[in-house]
């Protein structure tokens, strides 16, 4: 066990000591055992209750009180290192305030102040009533999240604070993700002949179709998220150089809101294109914090000039969004996945005294589920 993680003095744990480690710990999608490992060993050490399996490593600490059940949750993977790094990324480096490294930011600060949150509520007695949880998942930045497998796992959960980096402002929503094929069929034919012929044109009809995306979809604007955006960003087309082709396809990505629903959206795309619409994935469904949300008003309560925002990115959220949620963490999401990841250290230390004050005024003033 690092000697950084505590004061043998006081059996105090450092958030940013842990952060370290938790850096220095790589763990790419797919190979997080180590740093599952390293988690293990920090809450056993301090004695938080914990449990590991396939899908996460999960701290819950119970109270005999009937209430509701809160859960603070993150990931342990990060993306791969990728290139132009002036920093060794698994080495934590602290310099002028901040704390550089991969995960470091996406999104091992949030494992950090989450741990030490549950530690200091433990300390303080224990949660007000029932269940808090800190649940750390695999493979989140892959499209094979652990975390589907994780939430049936968890019992009754009534809500869900998402530890990813919003400058511990409060993400209110959070844009979802559609991919989509779009495929224009034509005559195949020599080019030569093409016109006499009166061979249709898959390349033109796919064109024409990518001219009007930008026009689509804009009937209802969400108020923090606007209107959902559509990319293309593939495009395949031809058989030979003379040689008109049969088919032609693009690839779209479609960033979604709430306003849409995800079948919805699809059919709306088919009535106003003549190319073929092909959804290929639509699981990431768009999230939004309930309105009247017990949750919301206890965070605005204890940081009352956060703003609310709308996220661009996707998270784990998806698969909470039946519950009473927020997307909330330190550092900022625009340092994520570059080279020279690093995080504020205030952050860092805010974001625990966070967490684990909000857990305890959620859980003193929420209702037994029964009532």
């Amino acid at each position: 066990m690092p000697h950084s993680l505590a004061s043998a003095a006081s059996g105090a744990l450092d958030e940013i000591a842990l952060l370290a480690d938790l850096v220095r710990t790589p763990s790419v999608s797919g190979d997080e055992a180590a740093v599952a490992t390293l988690v293990e060993q920090v809450a056993a050490r301090f004695g938080l209750p914990v449990r590991r399996d396939d899908a996460m490593v999960a701290i819950e600490l119970s109270s005999d009180k009937p209430g509701k059940s809160l859960a603070l949750v993150s990931h342990l993977d990060t993306v791969p290192v990728g290139q132009g790094w002036t920093r060794a990324p698994f080495e934590p480096t602290i310099e002028d305030g901040r704390l550089w490294g991969r995960g470091a930011n996406d999104a091992k600060a949030s494992v950090a102040a989450m741990i030490g949150a549950a530690l200091d509520v433990q300390r303080a007695g224990g949660p007000p009533s029932c269940r808090l949880l800190v649940v750390l998942c695999f493979c989140e930045e892959t499209r094979d999240t652990s975390m589907p497998r994780a939430v049936p796992r968890l019992g009754t959960l009534d809500a869900a604070i998402v530890g990813e980096p919003t400058s511990l402002d409060l993400a209110v929503a959070q844009r979802g993700l559609m991919m989509i094929d779009l495929i224009a069929h034509g005559d195949q034919c020599h080019a030569a002949y093409a016109a006499e012929r009166g061979a249709h044109s898959a390349v033109l009809t796919l064109a024409a179709d990518l001219l009007k995306l930008p026009n689509l979809c804009t009937e209802r604007p969400h108020p923090l998220l606007g209107q959902p955006t559509i990319t293309p960003t593939v495009l395949e087309a031809g058989v030979a150089r003379n040689v008109t082709p049969p088919t032609a396809k693009a690839v779209l990505d479609l960033r979604t809101t709430p306003s849409w629903d995800h079948a919805e959206l699809g059919a709306h795309l088919q009535a106003a294109l003549r190319s073929q619409v092909v959804v290929t994935s639509s699981r990431l469904q768009p999230c939004e914090t309930p309105e009247g949300s017990p949750l919301l008003a206890a965070a605005l309560a204890l940081s009352p000039t956060a703003r609310l925002y709308g996220s661009p990115t996707c998270s784990d959220w998806v698969f909470l969004r039946h519950l009473d949620a927020i997307k909330c963490g330190p550092g900022d999401s625009r340092v994520s996945h570059t080279a020279d990841e690093w995080v504020a250290l205030d952050q860092v230390r805010a974001a625990r005294l966070f967490y684990a004050a909000l857990a305890t005024r959620y859980l003193a003033t929420t209702r037994p589920s029964s009532e």
